[in-house]
């Protein structure tokens, strides 16, 4: 097979597998070649199982020809994060200490997926317990982005939205606690999307009360997005908060933008935003504007305080699920992960509690603005991906005006979980750099954020990301 249908949508190639104008077995052989062309120089994958994809994507084929239904991702090559528990594959983590680790279980999204017809060819990158910005570890190195290999592709899910981005897989999962999707998926250039807390069970932890937690896709295009999401939601008693009203979603996504009527913030009110990401959001506003919708620039009333607060937020998450393993073997963490559990160890109940405050607090003001409109729109990333020499802890502190140089404008859409969130492509900075669209939407109502997604990609459609580069050296492959 020729590699270029891997450019083509997940929709489309859904599409050519079930009339059998395509084989799952040789979709899978192509996906594989392209991985192994593109992993020395980005390191998306961190464990490939090819053996097991050509023997799962035989199977389809084999039940295609005797006429037997089949699942809407059938034959889809689609990877899963190192952060998701899969039965008989490693699982590490991102982590030394996990190196080993081979889960007995397969999260729900890992079963969904493969019961849909997904065909896992591996596991993708992620930083330790993924929490950074920046996807790279001691335990397999640095993951780059395709659009500028000297640059993060952000993170966690920063090697999932490379494959997807570079063609490797169709499909690709991702988890978000503080835009781990959302981000990587604007600095890749593709789409992401947090669904509502719950639409997709979330297992990934030893608690059914992770609040801010979520599975969701990473895509090329909104409907594949939609295609993803469709096939796996749904409640399951591993997560109480699964117990949601049925997904509300026809496919393919279909909008009319005349009729769309959107809030807009360019900086959420205390954000300092790099000049070109501003630039190109504006852009897509106008363009929304231009195809008749209707949008309107708010003041959410929302501080910087309120980010400040989910951070410390963060710290003690990190600090009670691994402060345990933090004692036992912390010399073999990586340092952000030691500084991040030592930082959280400080704070005290009280001030973990008045959290709740800051949520009410941020959610009341979004609810007004989202009474009588369909989303809200602000941009995804406060900066364009950063380089590989630049760390977390460069970003968050305070501008001399006060606002805050943050590198995300996610997390407080954590907080308050309900509310779905979907990065899309908006443009690209004048060095080539790819900007995002962050679009939210009322609780449990992906449909709208879906639709105005679409709607983005018909007024100001966006280029794919590039070829596979020519490998990067041996030394300088996985490292910074």
């Amino acid at each position: 097979m020729a590699a270029h249908v891997l450019h083509l949508t997940a929709t489309e190639l859904a599409r050519r597998l079930r009339i059998g104008d395509i084989g799952a077995v040789e979709l899978t052989r192509a996906a594989l070649e392209r991985i192994e062309a593109v992993n020395p120089a980005l390191n998306a994958f961190c464990l490939l199982v090819p053996e097991r994809a050509l023997a799962q994507a035989a199977e389809i084929d084999a039940r295609r020809l005797r006429g037997e239904a089949l699942g809407p991702l059938a034959g889809l090559p689609v990877a899963l994060k190192d952060y998701t528990p899969t039965a008989g594959l490693r699982t590490t983590y991102g982590s030394r200490l996990f190196a080993d680790h081979v889960p007995a279980r397969d999260a729900v999204i890992a079963r969904r997926l493969a019961a849909a017809g997904g065909v896992l060819v591996g596991k993708t990158t992620t930083p330790e317990f993924a929490d950074s910005w920046f996807t790279r570890g001691a335990q397999f190195g640095v993951t780059r982005n395709p659009w500028d290999p000297s640059r993060t592709p952000g993170g966690s899910s920063g090697g999932s939205a490379v494959a997807v981005a570079t063609g490797c897989v169709a499909l690709a999962e991702g988890c978000d606690m503080a835009g781990s999707i959302r981000g990587p998926a604007s600095f890749c250039g593709i789409v992401g999307l947090k669904p509502s807390l719950g639409r997709i069970p979330f297992d990934a932890l030893p608690t059914t009360f992770d609040d801010i937690s979520h599975f969701g896709p990473v895509a090329r295009t909104v409907n594949d997005a939609a295609l993803f999401l469709s096939a796996v939601a749904g409640p399951d008693p591993v997560d109480l908060f699964s117990y949601l009203p049925p997904l509300d979603l026809s496919l393919p996504v279909e909008v009319e933008p005349s009729r769309l009527k959107l809030a807009f913030s360019r900086d959420l009110g205390f954000c300092a935003v790099d000049p070109q990401v501003e630039r190109e959001v504006l852009a897509t506003v106008e363009a929304l504007r231009a195809a008749g919708a209707t949008v309107e620039e708010v003041d959410l009333g929302w501080r910087a305080e309120d980010a400040e607060a989910f951070f410390t937020a963060t710290l003690v998450w990190m600090a009670a699920l691994y402060g345990e393993a933090y004692d036992r073997d912390g010399d073999r963490m990586e340092p952000l992960t030691r500084r991040l559990i030592e930082m959280g160890r400080q704070v005290d109940g009280v001030t973990l509690k008045r959290l709740d405050f800051v949520r009410a607090g941020i959610w009341h003001k979004l609810a007004a603005v989202l009474a009588d409109r369909d989303a809200l729109i602000c941009p995804t990333m406060a900066q364009p991906a950063p380089g590989l020499d630049k760390g977390d802890f460069d970003y968050g502190h305070r501008t001399a005006d006060g606002r805050l140089a943050t590198l995300d404008m996610t997390a407080l859409f954590n907080l308050i979980g309900a509310c779905p969130a979907l990065s899309v492509p908006a443009g690209r900075t004048d060095g080539g750099l790819p900007v995002g669209l962050q679009i939210v939407g009322r609780p449990h109502d992906e449909a709208s954020v879906l639709r105005v997604g679409r709607a983005v990609e018909l007024v100001r459609p966006q280029p794919s990301a590039p070829l596979p580069p020519a490998p990067l050296p041996p030394d300088t492959a996985r490292t910074a």
